[in-house]
């Protein structure tokens, strides 16, 4: 991946906003205005560029489409800045059909080549008390920085839902196919858990230095994989399945396997969801975050373009300063919304930042 910066986006009929250019510095872009006046659908707009999707749950053309739109299609234009600072193009036309991609000109069904990291205000909370969400996140970064485990991921679910399949409808002779195929499903597994554990400790590395490199205190971060399997081999994960078999039968799907795997975030040793203040949590999954943006540095020479939707919440002053600190020093490209005015004084006394005023979809630039 490149390290490029978006420098221009102009967005037609996407939600609120205005068909106005706006215009993004390489470093911290400061997005400001009242709640509701469509701070984060500038990040939403950006992130559908780069990845094609929304972040919202649920979130599609229909719900991108603006109210106010004469015609039933949204446009994208924009400029990107390559790591030799030379710009190119990226637009595309979008609507209830397809939608259509052009670079300088050209048609493409490439998306940009550029990551882009989104951190949400509510993310902590969820992360640290829902075990899908940890799921869900491990195994959406761990993808994109081993392309090989979101395949392998992939297989591993069509081979489950197909075992499920059967267990819930019991076909004649289901017990054979189950029994034929729960070999690559050990497989897939064994991949996987190993894969997992590998990420881990490559991030281990980071998080206590992100940690104490943001909020500028010592505490040891650590990943733990609560997995029934690590360790094992394919052998021992196949006989684990034939062992739960009979009664995966009777309540008609498959009661473990690596899917239900967890993730435990230790702060200095003790469990951050059951002894962390909301602050701490929030502190321990923003340094996380961080970590995971210095190792995808490392895998790929380069940085993501890194959206922050307002993270002020469960954070005092001296703690968010700290932050605003680490990311006016830091060398990738970032976009942060707040409607906390007290946030909002400490990020334009940032040198050199974009500040980016939002009111009811219109954008200005100071």
């Amino acid at each position: 991946m490149q390290s490029l910066k978006l420098s221009k986006l102009q967005v037609t009929n996407f939600r609120n906003l205005e068909k106005e250019v706006i215009q993004f510095g390489p470093g911290i872009n400061c997005i400001l205005g009242e709640n509701g006046n469509g701070k984060t659908n500038i990040l939403e707009a950006v992130h559908v560029l780069i990845t094609r999707k929304s972040f919202r749950k649920n979130s599609s053309f229909p719900q991108f489409l603006s109210i106010d739109g004469d015609i039933p299609e949204i446009y994208f234009s924009s400029v990107f800045d390559g790591p030799e600072g030379s710009p190119f193009s990226f637009t595309g036309k979008w609507d209830s059909d397809r939608h259509e991609w052009y670079c300088d000109g050209r048609p493409t069904r490439k998306k940009p080549e550029v990551a882009v990291l989104f951190i949400n205000p509510f993310d902590s909370y969820s992360f640290h008390n829902t075990a899908s969400m940890r799921r869900t996140w491990f195994d959406q970064h761990i993808g994109v920085l081993n392309p090989e485990y979101k395949k392998v991921l992939n297989k591993y679910n069509t081979a489950l839902r197909f075992r499920n399949a059967l267990l819930s409808k019991k076909p004649s002779h289901f017990l054979e196919q189950i029994k034929a195929m729960d070999p690559e499903l050990a497989k897939y597994s064994k991949i996987l858990t190993d894969s997992r554990k590998a990420f881990l400790l490559e991030i281990q590395s980071y998080c206590s230095g992100a940690f104490k490199e943001i909020f500028s205190e010592e505490h040891l971060l650590e990943i733990q994989l609560d997995s029934k399997v690590s360790g094992w081999s394919e052998s021992q994960i196949y006989d684990l399945l034939q062992s739960n078999l009979q009664k995966d039968t009777l309540i008609g799907h498959t009661r473990y396997g690596v899917h239900k795997d967890d993730y435990t975030l230790l702060f200095d040793g003790l469990n951050s969801f059951d002894f962390c203040s909301l602050g701490q949590q929030k502190m321990s999954y923003l340094s996380l975050l961080f970590a995971y943006i210095e190792l995808f540095r490392y895998k790929f020479l380069s940085f993501p373009i890194v959206l922050i939707d307002d993270v002020s919440g469960e954070l005092d002053k001296l703690r968010w300063s700290r932050l605003i600190n680490y990311l006016e020093h830091s060398h990738f490209q970032v976009l942060i919304t707040t409607a906390n005015e007290k946030f909002k004084e400490e990020l334009e006394k940032i040198d050199g930042a974009k500040r980016i005023y939002v009111d009811s979809g219109s954008v200005s630039i100071q």
